[in-house]
């Protein structure tokens, strides 16, 4: 399995930013029952993992013990491509906000998973970070992210510390 999706990427250092990890903010607060279901990548800082990967989704299940099953998926190269995929879990580290998780795919390896910027109405997007800013995912619940709204995260994300140089839009289905 090669392309190991949005959260898998967060295992593989690439040192793109050294901010310092104490100046990442999260969201005040995630309900994970509203942030379960399916997402869809929208933008992220590419990773070597994931870039033959077209159509990227993260599907995201609320288990009875409190751990969420994770399960990416993605196709080579063209939307209709190869289907791709990997099945993990993730858990709550903070409990104040449950913005922020960790997520395993490979045992012992579990790495940092911080929501940034939610919509907090409707759950429609969610920004995903990591603290020492190496990686970077902007996801949506459809395919395809308003213009106007895709530019306001990216406001949010520079004031965060982010560097856009390496943010890379994700190809999608339209519509």
């Amino acid at each position: 399995m090669r392309h190991l999706l949005p959260l898998l990427g967060l295992l593989a250092a690439c040192g793109r930013n050294t901010a310092p990890e104490s100046t990442l903010d999260v969201v005040p607060f995630v309900d994970p029952e509203r942030y379960m279901g399916l997402w869809y990548e929208i933008a992220a800082y590419p990773i070597r993992s994931q870039e033959d990967c077209v159509g990227a989704t993260a599907t995201y299940t609320l288990k009875d013990n409190g751990d969420v099953e994770v399960f990416n998926q993605c196709f080579k190269d063209t939307l209709d491509g190869d289907e791709k995929s990997i099945t993990g879990k993730a858990w709550i580290v903070d409990a104040e906000t449950n913005a922020k998780l960790k997520v395993q795919f490979f045992w012992p390896f579990a790495a940092d998973y911080w929501v940034i910027d939610l919509d907090e109405e409707g759950y429609e997007y969610a920004v995903v970070g990591h603290p020492n800013r190496e990686y970077l995912w902007i996801l949506n619940r459809e395919p395809q992210m308003d213009e106007v709204l895709y530019e306001t995260i990216l406001e949010g994300i520079t004031e965060s510390g982010y560097d856009l140089a390496p943010l890379v839009k994700s190809v999608q289905p339209e519509g």
